[in-house]
């Protein structure tokens, strides 16, 4: 993958969280292409929703504006975009996204992410011009401007030469099934009478890094009982953990 487009009514809010650090400067450097495109322009009379047919709260966004927009970028028929990129719609009922869909994605084809606005978009965009469907979660957005932030940076992030250590995604959160990293602490040693484990000040490797192991397993495990029974998953036992190049990223 080394392109993502995004079709959007607010640009200028995705192109706001994706421009900024590592993910930045990849796109500075040339490493992935980016761009966002306003759906808006893509309308003879600036206008892209209408009413729903059947009645109802809302208003829905054109499928004949998106597929114009598909066919003055890519220069072809809106539906023939689906054959050379995979096109993701954002929408409440599409595939959650997990770590697991972010690695398949950055190994796959360029990517083209089509936001849901208002109402949401109308189901021939879905049906006639995307690959899939995708969703942050059981939760409510104003916009799927966020979702194709987040799936951009996540997306962006695991290409080769974007983090200055490919190590850093070593034994991250997700980097396996069920892993999730290790508190970490940096300086003051002592805040406000809290203390850095001791363990982490001795200079004993071995014990760091049992340490994390075991910090690790039982953050995973505390995390698993927050999630609904019918969507927990198996956690790795903690000799199989490998969290020893944990880093955190801002």
């Amino acid at each position: 993958m080394k392109s993502i487009d995004v079709f959007c009514v607010f640009p200028e809010a995705v192109e706001a969280t994706v421009r900024v650090g590592v993910v930045g400067r990849a796109i500075e450097r040339g490493l992935v292409a980016f761009r966002t495109f306003d759906l808006r322009e893509y309308s003879p009379d600036g206008r892209i929703d209408d009413a729903p047919f059947g009645g109802g709260a809302g208003m829905v966004v054109r499928v004949d504006v998106v597929a114009r927009a598909f066919e003055e970028v890519y220069g072809g028929q809106a539906r023939e975009v689906r054959k050379e990129r995979r096109v993701l719609v954002t929408e409440p009922g599409g595939r959650k996204v997990e770590q697991g869909y972010i690695r398949e994605l950055a190994a796959g084809k360029d990517l083209a992410v089509v936001c849901g606005r208002y109402g949401g978009l109308d189901e021939r965009v879905r049906v006639a011009l995307a690959t899939e469907a995708v969703s942050l979660g059981d939760f409510v957005l104003s916009g799927g401007e966020i979702v194709a932030a987040a799936l951009s940076d996540a997306v962006v992030r695991l290409l080769e030469g974007v983090l200055g250590n490919s190590e850093s995604l070593v034994g991250e959160s997700f980097s396996e099934e069920g892993i999730i990293g290790p508190p970490q602490y940096t300086r003051p040693a002592v805040w406000d009478g809290e203390e850095v484990p001791a363990v982490l000040l001795s200079g004993n490797h071995a014990s760091i890094s049992a340490w994390r192991e075991r910090e690790a397993f039982n953050r995973a495990g505390a995390r698993s009982k927050m999630v609904p029974r019918n969507q927990k998953k198996e956690l790795p036992a903690p000799e199989t953990l490998n969290t020893t190049h944990e880093r955190r990223r801002t």
